[in-house]
């Protein structure tokens, strides 16, 4: 974060000052974790159901925070306010305007029903290539990780990617409300949360708040319906990525190798560009289709796009991990959060990568699909009988309200268990995996599947 000293961020927050004998100077990081502080860090705590950030305090000065953001004085220099994640958003939103200000800073906001985490990671890191970038770490796309990410800016950066998730109507509206993007990116309307939202549509009318934000460019996926007509509720110039000939950067001729990573061409209609991705699954050229048009929108060429995207190797933990173990077999980790349209994606690459003849087995470990709302049994269903057409060998279900899987998946004829919990999984995939099969972990991320996949590595 830019250097604040403790009455700036009391003024900048409507809060007041206790036990700052002296002046205090902010350099650090902005943290919530009293573990993660550093030297000069502003802790903020926040006084929950469950926990009370307060009592961190001594925590988080031993690892060298110099103040407090909290709503009662502490052990330390503390700023004292009525409500902390609003103080939080309000020092967020001001700092940021600073550096804006100040000129140079582009922000870009993404979101979508899947995908915003991998196209955030791989735009961040084609950015970064070109000039200092903060793009949001892991999942922190919410009221409070949002504001922490915008946090960490300084003078020197050019770059802010934000992811931003979605519960319910007026959430992205508010998220873009303290830091308005240049570039808005919306990727695709879904399944993701239809149990919160209650229809596609009512998704659709939320994503679209971040184009409505939106001050300089809106990229859109031509490819899904409800999301180019988002194009009609924005000022913003529009840019579109796809598969569909209209798109302004378009993919074409897609391959994927034997374990599943695509090279493909990205195109506009002044050059093209070859990429081969380190990364597994075809949906994965989409996404770096929409981070190539982001890319440009804030003024990368299809050249230096292209060469950055080549070198990405990884995206955040337990997204499409691929691992080969000294066995011959091949661990996917896509546990970190599954909707129906992500399960899918995940059963394709683990089927291309079944497909080549040093793959014994394909096994297919799957887990709850959560917020899902009423159409839940029938989607698990349905993705139990996807994995059987596509020629998965076994499924393993996890838990009784994921059992839909494994109904679908035996009457599409695939072999299949159905277990009560992660570690009877463990114990399972210990017994039955051997060298040279092929196997992935998905499931909603509060199944900590990836748990499992990580006691194999």
């Amino acid at each position: 974060m830019i250097a604040l000293t403790l009455a700036e961020i009391a003024a900048l927050t409507g809060g007041s000052i206790a036990g700052a004998e002296q002046p205090v100077v902010v350099e650090g990081p902005v943290v919530i974790d009293g573990r993660e502080a550093g030297p000069g860090s502003l802790f903020v705590a926040f006084a929950g159901e469950h926990t009370d950030g307060h009592l961190h305090v001594p925590q988080a000065a031993a690892a060298g925070a110099v103040a407090v953001l909290g709503s009662r004085p502490t052990e330390l220099p503390t700023v004292v306010v009525d409500d902390v994640q609003r103080a939080l958003q309000q020092l967020a939103q001001a700092v940021v305007a600073r550096v804006r200000s100040a000129g140079g800073l582009t922000v870009v906001g993404i979101t979508g029903s899947q995908g915003k985490t991998s196209v955030k990671d791989l735009l961040g890191a084609v950015l970064g290539q070109a000039a200092p970038t903060v793009a949001t770490r892991g999942s922190y796309n919410n009221e409070i990780g949002m504001p922490l990410t915008a946090l960490r800016v300084d003078t020197a950066t050019r770059f802010l990617v934000l992811e931003m998730g979605a519960r319910g109507k007026g959430h992205i509206a508010e998220l873009a409300g303290l830091v308005p993007p240049d570039i808005g990116v919306v990727l695709n309307v879904g399944f993701a949360h239809l149990g919160e939202f209650g229809s596609r549509e009512a998704i659709a009318d939320a994503k679209g708040e971040l184009v409505e934000a939106t001050t300089g460019v809106a990229v859109l996926n031509a490819d899904d319906e409800r999301v180019i007509a988002m194009a009609a509720r924005t000022h913003a110039r529009v840019l579109t990525f796809g598969q569909e000939d209209q798109a302004d950067v378009l993919v074409r001729d897609l391959k994927l190798d034997r374990l599943g990573r695509p090279s493909f061409t990205l195109a506009t209609a002044e050059a093209a560009v070859s990429v081969t991705l380190q990364l597994v699954g075809a949906h994965q050229a989409l996404n770096a289709a929409a981070a190539a048009t982001a890319a440009m929108a804030a003024g990368l060429t299809l050249a230096q796009v292209g060469a950055a995207l080549d070198g990405v190797t990884t995206l955040s933990k337990w997204r499409m991990e691929l691992h080969e173990l000294p066995d011959g077999t091949i661990v996917l980790n896509d546990a970190y959060n599954a909707n129906p349209d992500s399960m899918r994606a995940g059963i394709d690459a683990l089927a291309t990568i079944g497909a080549d003849e040093a793959v014994a087995r394909t096994v297919a470990v799957l887990g709850e699909m959560r917020e899902l709302g009423p159409d839940a049994e029938q989607e698990h269903v349905a993705i139990g009988r996807y994995a059987a057409e596509h020629g998965i060998d076994q499924v393993v279900v996890v838990g009784e309200a994921a059992r839909g899987i494994a109904t679908g998946a035996r009457e599409g004829g695939t072999a299949t268990v159905l277990l009560t919990d992660n570690a009877a999984v463990t114990d399972w995939v210990r017994a039955h995996l051997g060298g040279g099969d092929a196997v992935l972990f998905k499931a909603s991320n509060g199944a900590r599947l990836y748990e499992v996949a990580q006691s194999l590595l």
